[in-house]
Formats: C-alpha cells, sequence, structure tokens
C-alpha cells in the first residue's frame, strides 16, 4: 500500500510549533491549561511535584460552549471563556495560593489552525469543526484570550499556545522519554513529531539549544493521486464545507466514517435493493449514520447481528433484514474502517520515515520509539485501533516494530499544555 511521502509540494503545512523544549519531569508548581477544540472545552489545573513527585494532582472542569457563540462575536466567546476559567480559580482554596508577586500561568490549547509566530502567540488561520467567527480569522488568539482575562479582572498569564497534537506529545513525554510523535485519531486527526532543528528547511536564525523542534503537521490535509479515494469520497468531499481540503482526514476520522458506510449502503440501496424495493428515505439524510453506530454494528458478535437489526430499525427506520443484508452491512463497516486504519498506521509510517526510524541499522541496537496516541476513534473503536497496529508491524516487519510502541495519551492535550507552560515558564 502506499507510503506518505512528504515532498516539498505536498499539502502538508508542516507548522513549526516554536515548541523546543519538551517537558522533562523536572517541573514544579502549579500550572493552568485551556484546552478549546471542539463543542466543549476544559480548564485544568495541575501541581507538579518534580522528578519524585511527578503529577501530584489535577483537576478540571468541562465547559459546553453555548452554539451561538460559535458563530457569534469574537469578544463574546473570549469573555465568555475567560469568566468560566476565573469561576474555575475563585474556588480554590488557599493550598493553591501562588508566592508573592507572581502570576499564574497557563498553557492555551487552541486546536484550530494556526500559523504560530512564537511560543506564545499565533494566528487563526482558519476555523474548522463547526465555528465560524470572521473577524478572528488573521488575529493572535492569545491577545485576544489576555484581553478578554483582563476584563474578568483574572490576572493569569499565557505562557505556551499549542495544538492538540502538540499538547498529546508534550503529556506523554513527561512520563515517558522515549515518545518522539504524537497522533489524534478522534473526530479529526492530526499528527506531530520531533524533528531536528537543522533539517527544518523554513526555519530562520539562531538554532534552538535542544536541537530540536516540535512540528505541527496538520496531516488532516494531506492529499495524494496516490491516496485510494473513490466516488464515494469524491462526493462527500463535493457535498463538504470545506471541498478540496482535508481529504486524508475525511478517509480515516471519525467524523466521516459513518457517512462514508451511509453513502455506500445508500448507492446499494438504489442499485441492487438491498433494502427491498423501496430506498429508505432516513438513509437519504447525510451524517444520520454516525461513526459509534457503525462501530456498535461492526463489532456485533450476536448470531443474528441484533445490534446491526435494532440500529438499522432506530436510526434509519428500516424494521425488518435479512440475515444476509446484516452481515453485508458489516462487512461494509469493516472494509471503511479497515481502509481508514490502514492508511493511518500509513501516515505514522511516514513520520518514523522522517525520524530515520523506520528501519534496523546494521550493527546499531534499535532504539525504543514510542508513538503517543489520543482521541476517540483509537480510544472506542477497537477493531479499528486493532487493524492499525497490525499494520504498523506488518509494514515495519517483526524486528523494528518491536521497537516502536504505541500508547494510549488519554486527555493528553490538556495536561500536555499545562506541562508545556511549565517548561516555557517565564519564571525560569
Amino acid at each position: 500500500m502506499p507510503v506518505l511521502h512528504l515532498k516539498a509540494g505536498s499539502k502538508l503545512k508542516m507548522l513549526i510549533s516554536y515548541v523546543d523544549n519538551l517537558p522533562t519531569g523536572h517541573e514544579t508548581g502549579l500550572y493552568y491549561a485551556l484546552d478549546l477544540g471542539g463543542t466543549n472545552f476544559r480548564v485544568l489545573r495541575v501541581h507538579l511535584g518534580g522528578q519524585n513527585g511527578g503529577l501530584v494532582n489535577q483537576e478540571f472542569a468541562e465547559v459546553p460552549i453555548p452554539p451561538e457563540l460559535m458563530t457569534g462575536a469574537a469578544d463574546a466567546l473570549f469573555d465568555y471563556i475567560a469568566a468560566e476559567l476565573a469561576k474555575f480559580v475563585a474556588q480554590e482554596g488557599q493550598e493553591h495560593e501562588l508566592p508573592p508577586g507572581r502570576k499564574r500561568e497557563l498553557g492555551f490549547t487552541f486546536s484550530f489552525p494556526v500559523n504560530q509566530t512564537s511560543i506564545a502567540s499565533g494566528t487563526l488561520v482558519r476555523w474548522t469543526k463547526g465555528f465560524s467567527i470572521d473577524e478572528l480569522v488573521g488575529q493572535d488568539v492569545v491577545t485576544e484570550l489576555t484581553r478578554a482575562m483582563k476584563r474578568q479582572n483574572l490576572e493569569m498569564h499565557v505562557s505556551a499556545l499549542v495544538n492538540d497534537t502538540v499538547g498529546t506529545l508534550a503529556g506523554g513525554r513527561y512520563t515517558n522519554k522515549d515518545v518522539a510523535a504524537a497522533v489524534i485519531l478522534g473526530t479529526g486527526t492530526n499528527a506531530a513529531y520531533v524533528e531536528r532543528a537543522q533539517a527544518i528547511p523554513k526555519w530562520h536564525g539562531a538554532l534552538p539549544k535542544s536541537g530540536e523542534m516540535v512540528i505541527n503537521m496538520e496531516w488532516g490535509n494531506f492529499k495524494s493521486s496516490h491516496l485510494p479515494l473513490t466516488e464515494f469520497d469524491n462526493a462527500l468531499d463535493m457535498d463538504s464545507l470545506n471541498p478540496g481540503e482535508q481529504i486524508f482526514e475525511k478517509v480515516i476520522s471519525g467524523m466521516y466514517l459513518g457517512e462514508i458506510v451511509r453513502r455506500v449502503l445508500l448507492k446499494m440501496a438504489e442499485e441492487a435493493s438491498l433494502f427491498g424495493e423501496t430506498v429508505p428515505s432516513k438513509l437519504q439524510v447525510p451524517f444520520i449514520l454516525r461513526t459509534p453506530d457503525m462501530s456498535a454494528m461492526h463489532h456485533d458478535t450476536s448470531s443474528d447481528l441484533k445490534v446491526v437489526a435494532s440500529k438499522l430499525k432506530d436510526i434509519l427506520e428500516i424494521p425488518s433484514t435479512s440475515l444476509k443484508t446484516r452481515k453485508v452491512i458489516v462487512e461494509v463497516c469493516n472494509i471503511i474502517a479497515t481502509r481508514g486504519a490502514r492508511l493511518a498506521a500509513a501516515g505514522v509510517i511516514a513520520i518514523l520515515r522522517k525520524m530515520g526510524k523506520d528501519v534496523a541499522k546494521e550493527g546499531e541496537l534499535l532504539q525504543k520509539t514510542v508513538i503517543a496516541m489520543d482521541g476517540g476513534l483509537y480510544e472506542h473503536y477497537n477493531e479499528y485501533s486493532k487493524c492499525m497496529e497490525n499494520t504498523l508491524t506488518e509494514l515495519l516487519g517483526e524486528e523494528v516494530s518491536k521497537a516502536v510502541e504505541v500508547v494510549h495519551a488519554n486527555d493528553g492535550s490538556g495536561i500536555g499544555a499545562a506541562l508545556l507552560a511549565a517548561s516555557h515558564s517565564q519564571y525560569l
């Protein structure tokens, strides 16, 4: 199968994150994180105890964003977020008091494409995931948040602006020094990895002391003539909010897998009478079949596939089907999940190849490489995750795959942002 080659002129943005100091485990003190990346945001507080103490404790609050704020005014969105941050801080006890003259420090995970200009500044390139606030495009999101915190009289300094994938990498590295890359497989998808600074053509100026730089690949935007796209993918892309963009994401991530299954079943209903003479009207509704429903049908182990039957009845209002039809549906889910998982694995292999960690060099001991994975698709769709990991073994070969480990970094992005605030603290 094709491996994704990272050539000049590809659709990969390969954004410089300005993260050149990943957490070491020596960080101490109290740090905060704000994780904004979808219809909810999280505020976190972590207490770091240094090399022997580790993560002493963490507390968080999750807050839904009212839909009108996702398409309203910039100030309204950031005032709402800053007010929730202020509320979170106001509930603290005396044990969280900071030394005099010291400001609280925050890591800001902002999971939208950003042109990063330093570790703590970046301008919004475009919105995704249902957000659309035009006046914010091209603006520095840290400046907007800082102004909103001032309006709330909240004394807090943003020390790091990070993408969720970079946060996941930092969170993974804190607990495991062999973590070299992070991949998010959820509603959307992205990847980040640690690059040697001198291997970055777009880096100008003095090289960072560490000699390393985290690259946010924005790999969801990858497209290539080698990607095996079908008529269903092309139609889904044409009907999407962002035609021609995020092609790799549209074949491997959770937002789209169930929709591809629906489109395939619709064609089978129209051309092969899969559900009898009439085409079920619900089957014509875009995105009615969600990836968790697809996953439930794919994982149905009952002899009569009763989970498939109940999903068809509840979601698509198809009252009865033959066992043969239900088996066909499971097979469609399997084909689409397998393709997505194998392509995700090809992306991971491309990163390992870029880092020179995809082959065993003669006479050299293979160093361990750990990939931190997060996202609901990876966590909950077992057949997908299993297939992806099996593909990695198949493509790397037995020997190299022993040195490559995939670990689940749950909620890595939020904790990672707090850790990056610590490793880039203004008081260091």
